[in-house]
């Protein structure tokens, strides 16, 4: 799971990165889920993609 904000309500989510399917920048940050729906967020691409990787390398230390 990686926090994400809504773009330009300042709303905070918890988002499930497993459930990703693409991220864009058009140049709005874009991410559309394995479900279709798209969701556009404050942070950019590199800061998403940074806090999906953090989370799989959280998740590989737990089961270690």
């Amino acid at each position: 799971m990686i926090k994400v904000a809504r773009l330009k309500a300042q709303d905070e989510f918890i988002l499930n990165a497993e459930l990703i399917e693409t991220i864009e920048e058009t140049p709005d940050t874009v991410i559309t889920l394995t479900s279709g729906r798209k969701l556009i967020v404050e942070e950019s691409m590199d800061q998403v993609v940074r806090k999906i990787m953090d989370y799989r390398r959280a998740l590989q230390g737990k089961f270690r």
